[in-house]
């Protein structure tokens, strides 16, 4: 039985649209769980009185943070790129984080099935 040639570029354009998002919502887990963390720390060093600058704490993190990481972060930037410009008159990390990704998922997952499907559709 042969295959149809657009139902396989449709499978493939699916696949493709799944480890976008993936990447992106990876990314995503690893800023929460640094940033919460860092905010942990935060908090108990001003309920202790501990009022040092955490500067050679945090260069030792980045030059800890893994190329697992650093790929993850370039390859998730890369992705949201194109929506930048959304978020560009805020400075909250944060926001600017939680709108890029959540419209990275919204084209990249949605839209893509969509098109999928209506590839599906007409052929």
């Amino acid at each position: 039985m042969a295959s149809n040639p657009s139902s396989s570029l449709a499978g493939l354009v699916l696949l493709a649209s799944r480890i976008v998002c993936l990447i992106v919502i990876a990314s995503f887990v690893v800023f929460v769980v640094d940033r919460t963390g860092s905010a942990s720390t935060h908090q108990q060093n001003a309920l202790t009185g501990n009022t040092s600058q955490p500067s050679e704490s945090s260069s030792s993190t980045t030059a800890k943070e893994s190329s697992l990481h650093r790929t993850l972060d370039e390859a998730s930037n890369a992705l949201t790129s194109p929506f930048a410009g959304v978020v560009s008159g805020t400075d909250s990390e944060w926001v600017i984080r939680l709108v890029r990704t959540a419209l990275a998922l919204l084209v990249y997952g949605l839209g893509v099935a969509f098109l999928v499907r209506i590839i599906r559709i007409r052929t």
